[in-house]
């Protein structure tokens, strides 16, 4: 039964790099873990990838062997910290950052052969609006847009959040504000998201919660940690769980979108043992 139930998908992307993405999808991987959900963290930023780096892991494979053929999707996951699920991308592999649509429906189509029990996938996109960010943001359940106190990282947010609504339909984006210095300072940076997608867009902002500037969180960083397992009790660690205890609160996903999605199959039986039970 447990693998039937729908896996909750969540991008995580920013409209720049540097903004602390990676950072985010791996304390909130790990918070995710800590809460007795079974986690799984896709680093698909092909090319580029730093999950690996950040965890101070060395991984065998990653997905330039699925790309390749040489292994199954099943073979290159390894164990990362707090019982999480990893999946590596590779770096400094030009081939890997610019695979075709093909490929990356590819990678996509490749989880509905996974048979581990899975609560959470997290899926940590690469920055910018290329095209394998809008391909993994759409085959997510839920998107969220990190975002920082700065111009740049505000404006190519809007510049996401705009593209994925007016060219690819998507109505709804969680907003967290990272390397903030009070919970006024991350209201303030979602407000003005907000405004413009209020006014501009057909598109609604939720706001996901803050993750305030923290000395913890950038040695965690230095020694190759997550912050929420070498750190418990920093200031970084506390906001990393309270935002998980949000994002547990969010209602399951119920039906399949009738687009190209992460570990679709799942959803389609969990929605056909429902109307089962229904009936």
């Amino acid at each position: 039964m447990k693998r039937s139930r729908p896996v909750k998908v969540i991008a995580v992307t920013g409209g720049k790099g540097g903004v602390g993405k990676t950072n985010v999808a791996v304390n909130l991987s790990l918070a995710l873990a800590g809460m007795g959900n079974e986690v799984m963290l896709l680093d698909a930023d092909f090319g580029l990838a730093n999950v690996d780096v950040q965890l101070g892991l060395s991984p065998e494979y990653d997905l330039s062997h699925l790309i390749s053929g040489e292994r199954h999707l099943e073979e290159i996951i390894i164990q990362g910290p707090g019982g999480v699920k990893i999946i590596p991308a590779s770096s400094g592999v030009s081939r890997m950052a610019d695979l075709t649509p093909a490929e990356q429906a590819g990678i996509i189509h490749a989880f509905s052969e996974l048979s581990c029990d899975v609560d959470y996938l997290i899926v940590d996109t690469s920055a910018g609006i290329s095209g394998s960010v809008v391909s993994f943001c759409k085959a997510s359940h839920e998107i969220v847009v990190v975002v920082c106190d700065e111009p740049a990282s505000i404006t190519d947010a809007y510049a996401l959040i705009k593209i994925m609504n007016r060219e690819h339909g998507v109505t709804h984006f969680h907003i967290l504000a990272n390397m903030v210095y009070s919970n006024r300072q991350g209201s303030e940076l979602y407000n003005k998201l907000a405004l413009a997608a209020n006014h501009f867009l057909d598109a609604s902002l939720s706001f996901l919660g803050i993750v305030p500037q923290d000395e913890r969180l950038r040695q965690a960083v230095q020694k190759q940690k997550a912050v929420v397992a070498l750190y418990p009790s920093s200031p970084s660690s506390g906001a990393f769980r309270k935002i998980a205890g949000n994002i547990e609160k969010w209602p399951e996903m119920r039906s399949a979108g009738g687009q190209l999605e992460f570990f679709v199959e799942r959803l389609i039986n969990s929605e056909n043992e429902l109307g089962r039970l229904e009936s």
